[in-house]
């Protein structure tokens, strides 16, 4: 989408239900736009004022190409059609919300670096191969990664790091986490950094060959932090951290239950973002650093 059309778009979308037309709404560009947290996004940006979805960018075989986003997400054509040109479609926005494909990541990261426009990164399963351009990428433009943008869930973040901050070792942890019956990562990227952010407090590092199933006879080791997953119906998202010590245990949880919360938390990132310097930032920034 052109400067011009996204221009347009604000025009010919006036009257529409929450649909933000004012030239100070925040204009955003949408990857992975027709995957559910896409969808859910739309539905999100229509109810509020200070942003306005400018582009939908899609996969060129996905067969969306052309659609409204609008139709898609259930709340009537916006005017603004799914496209497969990220370079043009970074053009009509301010920043730029990814939830596609960790596969993508590199190539999204260098496009949105081309373009100048900030990031928030909310897809999940990024491997370590994306370590360096991440890095690369937070030197040239407001990089925000964040595995769930839900404010509640960063909230769990901060009291999981006090918890394995204060309490001894003889406190075993585990990180339960439940979701619906399509998520395909094992655990989540939120159950993960969960764990890092626990084994960071702790002074240790995360030990890469967690155990998801405990099984053999083997007797769990001191230190480690162990993970239980759940997949299941429509479970739209559940993180326990357990603290388990002699004779007495700790128990910290989040349940999400529409998953609305995310893109509400993800809008208010971005908006947040747009008014940052070149940078690496995460959720915590957002929910701490007003």
């Amino acid at each position: 989408m052109t400067q011009e059309a996204a221009e347009g778009h604000r025009v010919s979308a006036e009257g529409h239900p929450g649909q933000a037309t004012g030239h100070g709404a925040l204009r955003l560009a949408l990857i992975g736009a027709a995957g559910r947290m896409g969808q859910s996004l739309v539905r999100a940006a229509c109810a509020r004022a200070d942003v306005v979805i400018a582009a939908g960018v899609v996969s060129p075989g996905s067969g969306y190409a052309g659609r409204d986003l609008g139709e898609l997400a259930g709340i009537g054509a916006l005017g603004v059609r799914f496209e497969t040109d990220l370079p043009a479609a970074l053009t009509a926005c301010d920043v730029a919300l990814d939830f596609s494909h960790p596969k993508a990541a590199a190539g999204i990261l260098a496009a949105c670096c081309a373009a100048g426009k900030p990031l928030l990164i909310g897809t999940t399963g990024l491997g370590a191969e994306v370590h360096d351009e991440l890095e690369r990428a937070a030197r040239h433009i407001a990089l925000l990664v964040a595995p769930n943008t839900s404010l509640g869930i960063t909230l769990l973040f901060e009291l999981a790091r006090q918890c394995a901050r204060v309490l001894p070792g003889a406190f075993d942890v585990e990180i339960v986490e439940a979701h619906h019956r399509h998520k395909k990562d094992a655990p989540s990227g939120t159950a993960l950094a969960l764990g890092h952010a626990v084994a960071e407090s702790r002074g240790v590092a995360l030990d890469p060959t967690v155990l998801l199933h405990r099984a053999g006879g083997h007797a769990r080791k001191e230190g480690e932090i162990g993970f239980a997953v759940v997949r299941g119906g429509d479970i739209v998202g559940e993180h326990t951290v357990l603290f388990a010590g002699p004779g007495e245990q700790v128990t910290l949880g989040h349940r999400a239950t529409d998953r609305a919360v995310f893109a509400r938390g993800a809008l208010d990132a971005a908006v947040w973002l747009a008014r940052h310097p070149p940078g690496r930032y995460s959720m915590r920034d957002v929910l701490l650093k007003q």
